[in-house]
C-alpha cells in the first residue's frame, strides 16, 4: 500500500490584513464587539459599584474633608503634571515635583503619563479630525466619554513625537509599574489615610477612594467634551476649543481652552487676574519655592494680536450682514447733463463728493426739513453737507451710501479712485476677510474736510 502524498492544492493565504472591529458598522449583532468592556468595568462598573456602596457606608465629616483635598491633589496631578509638564513642556519640574506631580496623576486612574500625553499631543496637531482621538465633531458624549468606553483603531488615531517621554526616567519608571501605582494612589493610599487617622477604613475606600476617582475623571473628561462646545472664542474660532467660567471651575482652570490650543506651550489657562486657573496658581507657587522653573508664556503682543484678528473677523462678519450702498466700483457712470435733466424731471437726486444719491423717499424724513434738502437737488451739495450749511453726522454719512445711484464722470475723488483701481495702483483703503471695503466713520467716500467759513458762506 502506496503513502499518501500530500495535497498539493495551494492553501488560502493568511488575512493579513484584517479589518478592525472599530472600522465595521455598529450593528444589533456585533455592538458588543465595539465596547472597550475593560474600560466600561473601570469608568462605569466600579463607580456604579462605589454609588451602591454609599447608601449604607456612613459618610463622616473628615473624611469628606479628605476626600474634597485629595480630589484636589490628584486633579493638580493630571493639569499641572499629565498635561501642561509632559504633554505640553509649558514649564520644567525639579525630581521631587515630577514624582509628586507623578504619584498624583496615578491617583486619578487616567492611564500613564506616557499614554496621556501621547493622546494628547494627537489631540492638539489633529484636532477635530478623523486622526483627533477625542474629536467633538464625533458627539458632544463621544468626546467625553465614548472615545474611552468604545474600542478605537489605534492605527486611526494621528502620530505624535513622544521622544522626550521615552528618555524621561520617572515617565518610564511610572509606565512599567502602572497597575501598582494606580492601585496604591487610586485606592489604598486614601482609605489607608482615613482608617490609620480616624478609623474610617471603608468610608475611605468608598469617598476618597472610588468616587473621587470617578469625580477626578469626570472632570477631566469635560476638557475634551465641555470645552469644545461651551463658551467663546475670542483666539480662533477655525476649530472648536472655547473659553467658559464653568468649565474652568470643573476643571481646576483648564476651561480656557481657546486660548491653550492658540498657546499650548503657555504655562497658563488664563492670563486675566479674574479668571479661574488654580493650576496656574500652583505652577507659580512652585517656581517660587524652587521646585519649578523655565516657566513658559507667550508675548503679550501675540496674545494681543491673535485677540484683535479675532475681534476683526467677528466684526467683518457682523458687516456682512449690513447695507453699506452699493460699492463704488460698480455704479454706473452719469454725465453732469443726464443727473441735471433726471432732477429736473423730479427725481430727487443730490450729488456728494461725486457720487450721485437718490433722496426721493427721504426728502419727508429729513430732519432739517424738506426746504433744506430740496435746495441741493439737481446741484454739487458737496459743501453744503460737509459743513458749508451743516456739518452731517457720521450716521448721515453712512444713511446717504445706502442711497448711491451713480457717479457723476469726473467726479473728482471717486472717479480717481475708480481709476486708480482699474491701472492697480496704489489706494489708500483696506478691506475686510471677506473682501469688502472697510468704511470707517469719517472716511465715507462723502466725506471732506470741512470748508473754510467765509462772510458769504455766512
Amino acid at each position: 500500500m502506496s503513502a499518501p502524498t500530500a495535497d498539493a492544492r495551494p492553501r488560502p493565504a493568511a488575512d493579513t490584513k484584517k479589518v478592525h472591529i472599530a472600522d465595521t458598522k455598529m450593528t444589533l449583532k456585533n455592538w458588543y464587539k465595539h465596547v472597550d468592556w475593560l474600560n466600561v468595568y473601570f469608568i462605569i462598573g466600579i463607580p456604579l459599584y462605589g454609588c451602591i456602596q454609599s447608601l449604607w457606608v456612613p459618610l463622616q465629616f473628615k473624611t469628606a474633608v479628605w476626600a474634597v483635598l485629595y480630589y484636589f491633589y490628584t486633579g493638580l496631578g493630571i493639569t499641572a503634571g499629565y498635561h501642561r509638564l509632559w504633554a505640553h513642556c509649558s514649564y520644567s519640574a525639579t525630581l521631587p515635583l515630577q514624582i509628586f506631580l507623578a504619584a498624583a496623576g496615578g491617583g486619578a486612574v487616567e492611564g500613564s503619563i506616557r499614554w496621556w500625553a501621547r493622546g494628547h499631543r494627537a489631540h492638539h496637531r489633529y484636532t477635530d479630525t478623523e486622526k483627533d482621538p477625542y474629536s467633538v465633531r464625533k458627539g458632544l458624549l463621544y468626546s467625553h466619554l465614548g472615545w474611552m468606553v468604545m474600542k478605537q483603531n489605534p492605527k486611526r488615531i494621528g502620530r505624535t513625537d513622544i521622544t522626550d517621554l521615552n528618555e524621561d526616567a520617572v515617565v518610564r519608571f511610572q509606565h512599567r509599574h502602572y497597575i501598582k501605582i494606580v492601585t496604591f494612589m487610586g485606592l489604598v493610599f486614601p482609605m489607608m489615610v482615613a482608617g490609620l487617622g480616624w478609623g474610617d477604613w471603608w468610608g475611605g475606600f468608598v469617598y476618597a477612594g472610588i468616587l473621587r476617582i470617578f469625580f477626578v475623571q469626570q472632570a477631566t473628561f469635560c476638557v475634551n467634551s465641555l470645552a469644545h462646545w461651551l463658551g467663546d472664542q475670542p483666539f480662533d474660532d477655525r476649530n472648536s476649543p472655547r473659553d467658559h467660567v464653568i468649565t474652568a471651575l470643573v476643571t481646576l482652570g483648564e476651561g480656557y481652552h481657546n486660548f491653550h490650543h492658540e498657546f499650548p506651550s503657555d504655562y497658563r489657562n488664563a492670563i486675566e487676574w479674574h479668571q479661574y486657573d488654580p493650576t496656574k496658581w500652583f505652577i507659580w507657587t512652585c517656581k517660587q519655592l524652587g521646585l519649578a522653573y523655565d516657566l513658559k508664556q507667550f508675548r503679550a503682543n501675540e496674545i494681543e494680536k491673535g485677540r484683535l484678528q479675532q475681534l476683526q473677523k467677528k466684526l467683518d462678519k457682523r458687516r456682512t450682514q449690513l447695507d453699506w450702498g452699493v460699492p463704488l466700483d460698480q455704479l454706473p457712470v452719469m454725465e453732469w447733463d443726464d443727473y441735471v435733466e433726471q432732477a429736473k424731471n423730479g427725481r430727487g437726486l443730490i450729488a456728494i463728493a461725486g457720487v450721485v444719491h437718490d433722496v426721493t423717499d427721504f426728502i419727508k424724513d429729513h430732519p432739517g426739513g424738506r426746504a433744506m434738502i430740496n435746495s441741493g437737488i439737481g446741484k454739487d451739495a458737496t459743501a453744503m453737507f460737509n459743513g458749508g450749511v451743516y456739518l452731517h453726522s457720521n450716521a448721515a454719512h453712512n444713511l446717504l451710501s445706502t442711497m448711491r445711484v451713480g457717479v457723476i464722470r469726473g467726479g473728482c475723488e471717486v472717479e480717481i479712485w475708480k481709476r486708480a483701481q482699474k491701472e492697480n495702483t496704489n489706494v489708500d483703503y483696506v478691506r475686510d476677510t471677506n473682501g469688502q471695503r472697510v468704511v470707517r466713520a469719517g472716511e465715507q467716500v462723502t466725506k471732506i474736510p470741512q470748508p473754510v467759513a467765509t462772510a458769504d458762506a455766512a
